[in-house]
Order: C-alpha cells, then structure tokens, then sequence
C-alpha cells in the first residue's frame, strides 16, 4: 500500500459547522523530564497545530514555563501531581507517552502509573524512551488494543528481538504477533513503514533534511493530534499523519537545507487547510 496525498485528503475532512473542542478529542501528552524539556513542546506544538481539540502535558515542573512561553493553547501540570495525572489520563482519548520521558524512577513510576490506568476504549501512543521502558517490561497483557509503537530501527530492535539488519517486512509482520492484534508499527527509518496485521503502508516523500533531533517528536505529537480528532480507520488516519509530516518536510527542503521540526508545526494547520478545501469539490 502507498500513503500518498489522496489518503490524507479522504482523511483531512472540512470541520462540521456544529462542532466545539470536545468534538476534536482529548490529548494527553506525557514527557519532557530533565534534562529532555524540548522533546514533549515539540510534540505538544504538533498535537495542537494538528488539531486536537483539548491537548494536556504531563511534564518535569521547571519545563511549565517554557512549554506556555511556547504553546500558551496547551494546559500543563507537573507530572508528579499522581492525583492529577490519573485524573487526566482517565479522561483522555489519546494518551501519547515517552517524548523526552527518560528512564529514571520518575519516568519508570509514571510509565507504570500510565500502564495501570489506560482502559480498553482508549488509544495509547508508545514514543522515546517509553518504547525502552515497555521493551524492559515485555508485557503479557496490554491494558488497551489500541496501541500505535513508533520506534526507530534501534528502539524497534530492543522491543522485538531483532537486530537492524534483520528487520524485513517479514520478520516484523512476525514480531508484530507478540502484540496485540490491532497494533500500529510506525517503523521509522529513510524508509519509513506502517505496518498493522497484514497490511504494510510505505510513504515515499521525505528524505535526508529530516536528520535532526525533534523530528520524532514532532511526528508523535501530529499522530495524537490525528487519532484525538479523526474517527476513521485508525490504521489510515496514522498514515494520513505520517504521509503529512514528511509531505510538509518536502516543501520546506526546496528552499532549506535542514528542515526544522518546529517549522513542519507551523506549517500544518495550513496544509491541512489545502487539503479539507480540496474535498468540497470533490461532490
């Protein structure tokens, strides 16, 4: 399967005239501990520009102020608050954990507090080091179906067994098998795949101008942002989101040598804009 630009545009519908934020879904983004403050902005700049209609962050205390300097759109509370946190992850759609979380005990109690508390009716989105901290667990039940994994090549080889050179489609349609069924695999790499059961999607936009720290981030968050707000096939909405992280990427690299991930944010609600206009004529 190609994720192209026809995707994205079955996916990007114009907003419905009788709709408010509740409409949109509810985010929670989980991360930024010290030293790693960058990694959940970013995510949380994409979450927002892409959509969401509601976007929390749970995140290292002395990262509040900067976050808000940022993205005054997005609420935020000291992911300590255990209270507050169960409160906020129960009331999610899309729980997003692992930008800039780290491994130390605060990261490790939080991923278990996550762990313990997400229900079967909601999405979890597994990024960063949380992929290394469920690749140390190796669970045998999930607490949800609903799980999308977004590692790349070296997180996926700790998660599934296999090394770099081994990661075939093949052999990680086979790995998939330890998951649950209805899991998306966001396999990143210079040849980014989705894979879920069967089903292999490959995007062929992107490229090298992309090397650069946040990138990932950012991908996370505009996936959440998809998932809280689009009520489609969740395997196709994923796909719509990757395909338009690296579509953005490609316009900026004709007029850049590096392509920043703070300005793909920026970028997002525009194209997304393009791309729900161009439907109204599709009738």
């Amino acid at each position: 399967m190609i994720i192209d630009e026809s995707l994205a545009k079955q996916i990007i519908q114009p907003r419905p005239l009788d709709s408010h934020k509740g409409t949109f879904g509810r985010a929670l983004l989980i991360g930024g501990n010290y030293p790693y403050g960058g990694a959940i902005i970013m995510a949380a700049l994409a979450c927002v520009n892409s959509g969401a209609g509601l976007v929390t962050v749970a995140t290292h205390k002395d990262n509040i102020t900067a976050l808000h300097s940022h993205l005054p759109e997005a609420m935020a509370f000291d992911m300590t608050e255990r209270n507050r946190l169960l409160e906020q992850v129960r009331a999610a759609d899309v729980v997003l954990i692992g930008p800039g979380l780290a491994e130390d005990d605060l990261a490790k109690k939080t991923f278990d507090l996550v762990w313990q508390t997400v229900t079967a009716e909601q999405t979890l989105v597994i990024d960063g080091s949380a992929l290394n901290l469920l690749a140390q667990r190796k669970p045998v039940s999930w607490p949800t179906a609903k799980v999308v994994l977004t590692p790349h090549q070296k997180e996926w080889e700790r998660l599934s067994g296999l090394t770099i050179s081994e990661q075939t489609e093949k052999t990680t349609q086979a790995a998939l098998n330890h998951f649950p069924k209805e899991t998306i695999l966001v396999a990143k790499s210079h040849q980014t795949k989705l894979y879920q059961g069967q089903q292999v999607g490959r995007i062929q936009v992107g490229g090298p101008y992309q090397a650069t720290g946040g990138m990932g981030d950012t991908l996370a968050g505009m996936i959440a942002g998809f998932l809280a707000q689009f009520h489609s096939d969740r395997f196709e909405v994923t796909a719509a989101a990757v395909f338009l992280h690296s579509y953005i990427a490609d316009q900026l690299s004709q007029e850049t040598y590096v392509v920043l991930p703070t300005r793909i944010s920026a970028e997002i609600a525009r194209v997304m804009k393009e791309m729900s206009e161009s439907n109204r004529y599709l009738t």
